[in-house]
This record gives C-alpha cells, sequence and structure tokens, in this order.
C-alpha cells in the first residue's frame, strides 16, 4: 500500500513533536550519568586524601592528584577528615549540581 501525501505529511508531524522529548530523556540521562561519576571522583580523591593523612603526606595534594584533570572541584580539610565536592561538567545545570565525598583517616594515634 502507498501512503498519501496526508500520512507522510503526518508523520512528519508526528516526529517532529516527539523529538523534543526524546532530546529531554537523552539530556536527564546524560545529566544523571555525569552527576554518579562525579560522585565516584569525589570519593576516590577523599579516600586517597585520607590515606595520604595516614602516610603522613599532603593530602590535598593527593585527593587533587587523584582527581581528573579540569575537575572542577574543592577539597576541604578538617582534622583527619577530607571531603572533596565536584561539580559535574553538564551544560546548563553546572551550577546546581554537586556532589560530595568524606573520607575520615581515623582518630589520632596514640603517642
Amino acid at each position: 500500500m502507498i501512503a498519501s501525501e496526508g500520512e507522510r505529511g503526518q508523520a512528519a508531524v508526528e516526529l517532529v513533536g516527539l523529538l523534543p522529548l526524546v532530546a529531554a530523556i537523552g539530556f536527564a540521562g546524560y545529566t544523571a550519568l555525569a552527576a554518579q561519576q562525579a560522585g565516584e571522583q569525589a570519593g576516590a580523591a577523599a579516600e586517597a586524601g585520607a590515606v595520604a593523612h595516614l602516610q603522613d603526606r599532603d593530602p590535598r595534594t593527593a585527593a587533587r592528584a587523584a582527581l581528573p584533570r579540569g575537575a572542577r572541584a574543592s577539597i576541604a580539610l578538617h582534622d583527619r577528615r577530607v571531603t572533596v565536592r565536584v561539580r559535574p561538567r553538564v551544560p546548563l545545570l553546572s551550577a546546581q549540581l554537586e556532589a560530595s565525598a568524606t573520607a575520615d583517616a581515623g582518630p589520632e594515634p596514640a603517642p
């Protein structure tokens, strides 16, 4: 059966109507993956900082080294805790999204 001109035009209109929905679903999936990756990066960097603290090395340097180059992150030290916050690179939402992880090097060693 051959489609008439009106049927082909209707299919084109339906396709154009669905494109924004497909784009929104794709963007939401990308955002979720980027947020998950930022959380993993923050956790690995915080753990690296805590391990460095246990080894009497600079925790800030170790945490920074564990992050990928160009990562937008902040590192905070409080006693033996290392907190790393990473902002994923997501267009339009980068200011609102932030992943955070804290690692503790444990209690002070007894003298």
